[in-house]
């Protein structure tokens, strides 16, 4: 069997962009398929996460196909093709690991990265530390922009030095968050719960805890008991919709001590 290449790859899309090729690919273009790029991402995690190494080789397969699907839309309208997209990350690679191909040195890993960062900061003519966090790209989701946010402004010394204030920080919060729905105020209530949940995230942090991994893990779980708690109802003759308040609650901490 043959086993294909890169170049094979660009093939097939230029044949299925091309006269005679299919009339869906044909038709697509950057807006219209870039919400597949997210997803074909989250897919690959996701298959990262099953320890499947033939589906996480797949859906890595999908990821770049849409690499290449942008690059040939791109050639059409003369604006880059594959080699471009190729020659951009091996230039950023070896411009940003100046202690690799370059004379600066690091030898850890915080090293490296704050390289990576000056590197980086140079190049994007970032000429402010103001500058550094507005580069932060704001379609990225909500946890994982504050994380990357506050890591940049603890690169220059704005962080808390240890975790048990953060505590405090987020009772605070809560406190805020709790005034805030006394008073009846929508747009308080947005914005102090918006606070809350940025400290939340500055806790995860700091504890090394990834937040965005954190909280799809505790989706998961939550998911995983409610199916629980229904196989439960329904292997007592009953119907979750029509259980009170107190009996789910009771379901649940039933399941959740199983």
């Amino acid at each position: 069997m043959k086993k294909y290449s890169i170049d094979d790859l660009r093939d097939i899309m230029v044949q299925l962009r091309g006269e005679n090729g299919c009339p869906w690919d044909k038709v697509q273009t950057h807006q219209s398929i870039k919400k597949s790029m997210i997803e074909e991402c989250y897919e690959a995690i996701d298959a990262l996460d099953s320890g499947d190494d033939h589906a996480f080789a797949n859906e890595l397969g999908d990821v770049l196909l849409q690499v290449v699907f942008h690059a040939r839309i791109a050639e059409e309208r003369g604006a880059f093709d594959f080699d471009d997209v190729v020659n951009e990350i091996c230039t950023k690679l070896i411009t940003r690991h100046t202690h690799v191909f370059g004379k600066d040195n690091a030898v850890s890993a915080e090293e490296a990265l704050g390289q990576w960062e000056k590197n980086k900061k140079k190049e994007k003519n970032l000429d402010s530390y103001t500058a550094m966090l507005e580069d932060v790209p704001h379609y990225l989701p909500a946890l994982m922009r504050s994380e990357k946010i506050q890591k940049k402004a603890g690169s220059v010394g704005f962080d808390w030095e240890e975790t048990e204030p953060i505590y405090d920080k987020i009772a605070e919060e809560t406190a805020e968050v709790k005034e805030a729905v006394k008073n009846g105020n929508a747009d308080e209530i947005e914005e102090e719960y918006g606070d809350l949940l940025f400290a939340v995230v500055n806790l995860g942090r700091h504890l090394k805890v990834t937040p965005e991994i954190a909280l799809t893990k505790a989706s998961d779980k939550f998911v995983n008991r409610f199916k629980e708690m229904e196989e439960k109802a329904v292997s007592d003759g009953k119907d979750m919709a029509e259980l009170s308040a107190k009996e789910l609650d009771e379901l649940w901490e039933f399941v959740k001590k199983a």
